[in-house]
C-alpha cells in the first residue's frame, strides 16, 4: 500500500479551502481587486477620478434617470490605452436636459432643474456637432441612469465608489509591504542577536506602541505633507511594531534549534541563516498579522480622509465620500454616506475573515 504525503503548505491550503467564510472572503477580495484594476472600464463615468460634475442633478436618489446632451469641445482629446486604467481628460460638456428639439441648423434644449420652474430654453448650432445626418442626435443625446444616485456635486456615486476602491486596496498593500519590510528587519535583528541590540529595538518598539496609532499617523502625515503617497508611508511606518514583536518572539523560540546550530557549524553567515533558515519557519503568524494589518490600514486611511488628511480631492476615497455626505444622514438622504460606509465595512470584514481562516489553517495543533 502506497502512502501519499503532503507538504505542510499543501495541508494548510486544504484546511483553508475547507473554511467557507475564508474562501468566500478571498473570492470577494479577488473580485474587488479586478474591479479596482479595471475601474475606468466598469465605471459609467470614465473621466479622470470620476469627477464629471453637474450641480443641477446633485444629491439624487439611486435609480435616477436623466437625458444628457454631450456638447463637443473645440479642442478634442486624443484618447490612448492609458485611459483604460487612469481615466481620460474629458473636455466635452455634459448638460442634463428635460427636452430638446431640432431645427434646420440648430438644436434647442431645456436644461434640467430640480425645482418646479421650467428652465429657459437654450440653443446651439448643429455645426458644433459632428453629424452625418442632421436629424440623428443619438450619439450626443443619451439617457443616463445613476444606479446609486449622485453626490453633492452631481457626480455619479457608483463611479466614485468603484474608483475609490483603488485607494483602499492600495493603502492596504503598500502599508502591509512597508510594515513587513521594517518589521522583519528589526524583529530579526532583535531576536537573533539579543543583548543590547534587542534591548534598544524593544525600547523603540515600546515607545511607538505607547502612542495611539491615529495620532502617530496624523503626526507623520503633517510632517510629510498631505498627499496620496504620504498617507501610504505614514500608515506603513506605524504598523511595523506588531510584526517586529511577533518575528522577534518566533526567532527567539527557534534560534537554538538543531537546524540553526547545524547551519552555524557549516559556516553560513548570520544573514543567510536568518533569511534562508529561520524566517521561512516563522512566517505563519506574520501572514495572519498582515491580513489584520491590511484591514487596519484601510480604517486608518478612511479616518485620515474623514479628517481631511488623506487622499486629497478630486481623488475619490471612501473615507472622503463619508466626510462629504455624513450630514445627509439627518437630511433624508443617508444612502450618500451609508453606501461607501457599507463598502468599507465589507472589505474590512473580508480581510478579517481571511485572517481568521489563515490562523486556523496554519495552526500546527489542528
Amino acid at each position: 500500500m502506497s502512502q501519499h504525503t503532503n507538504s505542510l503548505t499543501a495541508l494548510a491550503l486544504q484546511r483553508f479551502f475547507k473554511n467557507f467564510w475564508g474562501v468566500l472572503s478571498l473570492v470577494f477580495i479577488v473580485v474587488l481587486f479586478f474591479i479596482s484594476l479595471f475601474a475606468y472600464i466598469i465605471s459609467p463615468d470614465a473621466s479622470e477620478n470620476a469627477n464629471q460634475m453637474n450641480l443641477s442633478i446633485h444629491s439624487q436618489s439611486p435609480g435616477f434617470e436623466v437625458l444628457e446632451l454631450r456638447i463637443p469641445s473645440d479642442h478634442p482629446y486624443e484618447s490612448s490605452w492609458k485611459d483604460l486604467f487612469f481615466g481620460h481628460h474629458n473636455q466635452d460638456t455634459f448638460e442634463p436636459i428635460t427636452a430638446y428639439r431640432l431645427t434646420q441648423d440648430s438644436i434647442f434644449y431645456t436644461p434640467y432643474t430640480q425645482v418646479a420652474v421650467t428652465g429657459l430654453e437654450k440653443g446651439l448650432p448643429l455645426s458644433a456637432f459632428q453629424l452625418e445626418d442632421a436629424e440623428d442626435m443619438s450619439a450626443y443625446v443619451k439617457k443616463h441612469t445613476f444606479l446609486l444616485g449622485t453626490d453633492r456635486y452631481g457626480r455619479d456615486l457608483l463611479s466614485r465608489l468603484v474608483v475609490g476602491s483603488r485607494v483602499s486596496l492600495a493603502i492596504g498593500f503598500v502599508a502591509v509591504a512597508i510594515s513587513l519590510i521594517v518589521g522583519l528587519f528589526f524583529g530579526s535583528i532583535a531576536g537573533y542577536f539579543g543583548g543590547k541590540v534587542d534591548a534598544f529595538i524593544m525600547w523603540l518598539v515600546n515607545i511607538i506602541w505607547s502612542i495611539p496609532t491615529l495620532l502617530l499617523v496624523i503626526a507623520i502625515t503633517l510632517t510629510l505633507g498631505k498627499g496620496f503617497w504620504q498617507v501610504f508611508l505614514a500608515v506603513g511606518l506605524t504598523m511595523w511594531v506588531e510584526v517586529a514583536r511577533v518575528v522577534r518572539g518566533q526567532i527567539i523560540s527557534v534560534k537554538e534549534s538543531q537546524y540553526v546550530t547545524a547551519a552555524r557549524a557549516l559556516g553560513y553567515s548570520d544573514l543567510r541563516i536568518i533569511v534562508k533558515h529561520i524566517l521561512p519557519n516563522c512566517m505563519a503568524p506574520v501572514i495572519v498579522i498582515s491580513a489584520a494589518n491590511f484591514a487596519s490600514a484601510i480604517l486608518v486611511e478612511s479616518g485620515l480622509s474623514f479628517l481631511g488628511l488623506g487622499a486629497q480631492p478630486p481623488v475619490p476615497s471612501w473615507g472622503g465620500m463619508i466626510k462629504d455626505h455624513y450630514s445627509y444622514i439627518i437630511l433624508g438622504k443617508p444612502f450618500m454616506a451609508l453606501i461607501p460606509g457599507i463598502a468599507m465595512s465589507l472589505m474590512v470584514l473580508a480581510f478579517m475573515m481571511i485572517g481568521n481562516a489563515l490562523r486556523d489553517a496554519l495552526d500546527v495543533k489542528s
